[in-house]
């Protein structure tokens, strides 16, 4: 049960998830700003306005990281905060001062709200807004941060927050979405140039959600849609610049085609030093025949996602251990050559005691262990997350934290889980 030599330990987070607003460094609003108050949109009328409040207990939860024992830290960069960027220079030179490696992604869902109202990510220019926004970004800390990520799961900004509306800034325009996934890929290139530039040593990748798509009969049309709109729609351009013929053929009433301009595929297709994995379950699928709207299928609304009455986590999303082995299984042989990194892997569960946290996390370690064995190029593992926090369109019901928050008192308890972890990282193996 030991991982290889160097296998990096760490934890993520986000900024929108933990920082809080406050607007002291002349932050702006950013699309999640204004989700938060629409009536409905995020669950019992949660913001997050104050969050986890990491933007003043930094310091505090930096060396809660070192007491257990984090070789890394997966944080993103508020762009809301481009303006002033200074907390980031403290939180880098905080993080290196305790020997942490800082992982920096760039975008993790908190578009500033004045891009959405020019037309969000289904307007082209937002992509070199990004590239602008990653030059200024890669500028301040590209002499210390050495691995970057330029993308947290694109297909949630495109198909959450353009199709089905359920998460920032809540539009259900398919063409929209469609728009937005290229758009957020052409950034991801633009950006990875700028990183390039400015940090010319660090590691650069994206983080992808990626599922294993299954049904009861494995002919069933259903997992080839489902696959690719969820895996393939972002894996084929930047691994090999090109888009699925049969995702295009899928897409063709939505204008992917049209969306792309010649040199875009080339700019998609960028040298990656790793890729990030965020894995949390399977996909379980079969065909049907009325469509379900809004939905973030665009093109296979019709796709029906039937209960296994497998154990679940309490976001009600089933525990498939074994998937993690097949994704990257499959992203080793589909997709060589690239080293690969859980940039996420975690479960909402409540409780200080969280013993079932500590199961979920010892079987998907076990199953990335079991990926190692046959092959895998996997060097790294980032629990999700640090600390409970502002889960999104949940709002603080669902707590994903090895560190219990107290949401009054901003009082951090480490759980049960973070204790195990703790071993697991100091041993490098698992019990």
């Amino acid at each position: 049960m030991t991982f290889p030599d160097g296998f990096v330990w760490g934890a993520a987070t986000a900024a929108f998830q933990i920082e809080g607003a406050t607007t002291s460094d002349g932050r702006v609003p950013s699309i999640w700003d204004t989700f938060c108050h629409v009536p409905g949109a995020v669950h019992n009328g949660d913001t997050g306005d104050v969050a986890a409040d990491h933007y003043r207990l930094m310091e505090q939860d930096v060396r809660m990281m070192a007491d257990l024992g984090l070789q890394a830290y997966r944080f993103s960069i508020a762009w809301p905060r481009m303006g002033d960027l200074s907390f980031y220079d403290r939180l880098v030179d905080t993080l290196l001062a305790y020997d942490i490696q800082p992982w920096a992604t760039l975008y993790h869902w908190d578009l500033p709200q004045s891009l959405e109202e020019t037309g969000g990510w289904a307007n082209r220019d937002t992509a070199y807004h990004f590239g602008e926004y990653a030059e200024t970004v890669a500028r301040l800390l590209g002499d210390r941060v050495p691995s970057w990520i330029t993308l947290n799961e694109p297909w949630c900004s495109a198909f959450l927050g353009y199709a089905s509306g359920i998460h920032a800034p809540g539009r259900t325009e398919p063409n929209a979405a469609i728009a937005a996934a290229h758009h957020l890929l052409l950034g991801h290139g633009i950006a990875m140039h700028a990183i390039r530039s400015f940090s010319p040593k660090a590691q650069a990748g994206i983080t992808l959600n990626l599922f294993p798509v299954h049904a009861d009969d494995p002919a069933d049309d259903a997992v080839r849609r489902i696959d690719g709109l969820q895996n393939r729609i972002f894996l084929d351009p930047v691994v090999h610049g090109s888009y699925p013929e049969d995702l295009l053929t899928d897409l063709a009433p939505y204008g992917l085609s049209e969306t792309i301009k010649p040199g875009d595929l080339g700019l998609i297709r960028q040298p990656l030093d790793m890729l990030g994995i965020n894995y949390y379950r399977d996909l379980y699928v079969r065909s049907g025949t009325e469509a379900q709207l809004p939905s973030p299928w665009v093109g296979s609304e019709h796709v029906e996602f039937p209960d296994r009455g497998l154990p679940q986590t309490d976001s009600g999303w089933d525990i498939v251990p074994g998937g993690l082995t097949d994704l990257l299984v499959r992203l080793h042989n589909d997709y060589p050559g690239l080293p690969l990194y859980i940039t996420e892997n975690g479960a909402a569960f409540p409780g200080i005691d969280d013993t079932n946290r500590v199961s979920f996390l010892d079987a998907h370690l076990r199953a990335a262990l079991d990926a190692i064995r046959q092959g895998v190029d996997l060097r790294g593992y980032f629990l999700w997350s640090l600390v409970d926090n502002f889960e999104w369109a949940e709002g603080y019901a669902k707590r994903f934290g090895m560190v219990h928050v107290d949401f009054d008192t901003q009082v951090r308890t480490a759980k049960t889980s973070a204790h195990w972890y703790a071993q697991v990282i100091s041993s490098n193996t698992l019990p």
